[in-house]
């Protein structure tokens, strides 16, 4: 084995800039290594996830945007960044009902809409009406713990629908129905 000769040594560059070693081994490590220098890395893009490694940057052993992220992270910042906040909490309020004004006060009012710190409820009697009128401050203190403070300013109570008197076999064009029954 000791007659073998070794593969020579690839030529080093000589000094002209045009004159490369015949196989371009040279000329490739060069090249590979003024790309890496030159190649910035790439930020994360607004939209669509985060940012593609660039070339010959890989993920490492501890975590960055571009790894798998849990579901309530990521859907926490979607939340926040489209501002439902509010109007998440104030929809788990309305689901929650009979549990802030009890179960008594919860069977005969239903929350309707919240606007603008203006929670509008509806009772299914005129006296539930008038007790939940008496009711209000309480209702708004517990309302705002649960929201935080400020959040429902003004509760609006409104009492039970009325019959409509616009369709039916005694109905007349333009009548408002009877008035002194639902008064």
């Amino acid at each position: 084995m000791a007659d073998e000769e070794s593969p020579p040594a690839p030529e080093e560059p000589t000094e002209k800039p045009g004159d490369h070693a015949e196989d371009g081994l040279d000329l490739a490590r060069a090249l590979t290594r003024a790309s890496a220098r030159s190649t910035p890395v790439r930020k994360p893009r607004k939209k669509g996830g985060g940012a593609r490694p660039a070339p010959g940057r890989s993920s490492g052993a501890h975590p960055d945007e571009r790894d798998p992220q849990p579901l309530d992270t990521t859907v926490g910042r979607i939340v926040a960044d489209h501002g439902w906040d509010l109007n998440l909490r104030v929809q788990g309020v309305f689901a929650r009902w009979a549990e802030i004004v009890g179960p008594e006060i919860a069977a005969h009012t239903t929350p309707e809409s919240f606007a603008d710190g203006r929670l509008v409820v509806r009772t299914d009697s005129t006296a539930w009406a008038t007790q939940l009128r008496l009711l209000a401050p309480s209702v708004v203190r517990r309302l705002n713990e649960d929201l935080g403070h400020g959040t429902v300013t003004v509760i609006e109570i409104l009492g039970p629908h009325g019959p409509s008197w616009k369709r039916g076999s005694r109905s007349v064009r333009d009548g408002r129905g009877p008035r002194d029954t639902y008064g």
